[in-house]
């Protein structure tokens, strides 16, 4: 990403950036110290990489269609949501669900793991709709999944490699 910095004498204290296409415009006031803006830029590159991740991971996946079909064969289509989408802010958990909100987000590490582990998740955060606990009732639902353990294993494992705190619960 290329970036171009532009500083302004009317500009006081403020630094803001767009993105257009590869080149992202950094504003500036005309005397912010250059190793300040320098770390500035580096968040800005990082929020804008995010930001692209997110928007390609929910263009290249539909989460919908993959919730449609867990929806319709282990809850009988009872399951309401008003989104499903995968995200890259959330770096502690794979899955969150609101259930008042009735919407599920995934962690973008998901998207790299493969679709079984994948569709445990989505599952996972769908008996939070029905149950928003961790209570045996919440867990026999999603043991309706028959790769269940093996996926609680895999998500296990992979914490473990990665040195990671990442919940699965």
């Amino acid at each position: 990403m290329k970036v171009e910095v532009k500083r302004s004498k009317r500009r006081k204290r403020t630094i803001s950036a767009r993105l257009d296409g590869d080149i992202m415009y950094v504003y500036a006031p005309i005397d912010t110290p250059e190793k300040e803006l320098h770390k500035i830029i580096e968040n800005f590159k990082k929020r804008f990489t995010r930001r692209n991740l997110k928007r390609e991971l929910n263009k290249e996946h539909n989460l919908r269609e993959v919730f449609n079909k867990l929806n319709k064969k282990y809850f009988d289509g009872k399951i309401k949501i008003k989104s499903i989408e995968y995200v890259t802010v959330q770096q502690s958990k794979y899955g969150c669900c609101n259930y008042k909100k009735k919407t599920i987000r995934l962690s973008h590490y998901i998207a790299q793991m493969p679709d079984w582990v994948r569709d445990y998740v989505i599952i996972h955060e769908m008996a939070h709709i029905l149950e928003p606990n961790h209570s045996k009732s919440f867990w026999d639902i999603v043991y309706r999944y028959k790769l269940a353990e093996r996926a609680r294993g895999f998500l296990i494992a992979k914490k473990m490699e990665d040195n990671q705190e990442l919940d699965i619960e």
